[in-house]
């Protein structure tokens, strides 16, 4: 099958990653409305939607563009030369508009004013610690989900972003576009202009970490996926 021109595979990384922000900054608006200052209960609707939300994008969108939806994706990828130069420049560039469009979208849904900038400080060494944390173990799961179980990479990117809301101090961004558009909005899901750059350095550094731990891990080696596996058949690992 021919693979999608790259304006559809930029459009769809742009519809993804809009939507991925709208559910993001619009399921922090809502929550924190409705749980009338109880934060585990704002904290968990965000979670919630956020999780289910990068299911159905990652499903519908990965056909078209590989649903990257986060800059370190898109950079891993091109350093494991599965994407050029130029196309990773363009996605990136793209997901980063998307997700500024996406929390603009969320807040015209609440009636709140389109722009603005939070004033939600996450600082302190925790925060910064649990970045490189939370984008490393995306990575991890990003790269050996579709070498094993490509058909389960949705889902279990949305469990493992789920459940990185909780155990993270930071609760888990692991995403440079996400980090900062979410800068763009003065609500449960923001995070201050002055905290976003040592987000995004810690993701970085989380995710190249992965990238090399993993391509020690997936080496040219056959591996045995276990007794998960269907067919009990070894995997031939290519890297």
């Amino acid at each position: 099958m021919k693979s999608p021109d790259l304006a559809r595979r930029l459009a769809a990384e742009a519809l993804g990653t809009a939507f991925l922000l709208a559910a993001v900054v619009g399921s922090g608006i809502m929550g924190e409305a409705l749980a009338s200052g109880n934060v585990a209960i704002a904290l968990l609707a965000n979670t919630l939607a956020t999780g289910a939300a990068l299911v159905v994008l990652i499903t519908i969108f990965a056909p078209i563009s590989g649903a990257h939806f986060n800059p370190v994706v898109s950079l891993v990828l091109l350093l494991r030369r599965e994407m050029g130069p130029g196309d990773a420049a363009l996605y990136i560039g793209v997901q980063i508009a998307a997700a500024v469009s996406g929390v603009y979208l969320a807040h015209l849904m609440f009636d709140q004013p389109v722009f603005q900038l939070s004033t939600r400080l996450r600082a302190g060494t925790g925060q910064l610690i649990s970045e490189f944390v939370a984008t490393f173990g995306l990575i991890a799961t990003i790269l050996s989900a579709t070498r094993f179980r490509p058909l389960m990479t949705p889902l279990l990117v949305g469990l493992y972003i789920a459940s990185a809301y909780w155990f993270t101090a930071s609760t888990s961004f692991a995403n440079p576009a996400v980090t900062l558009a979410r800068a763009l909005s003065n609500s449960f899901t923001g995070i201050a202009p002055i905290s976003a750059p040592g987000f995004i350095v810690a993701q970085i550094a989380g995710a190249l970490s992965a990238a090399l731990v993993f391509k020690w891990l997936l080496r040219n080696d056959s591996l045995s996926i276990g007794p998960g596996n269907a067919d009990q058949h070894p995997v031939r690992i290519e890297s």
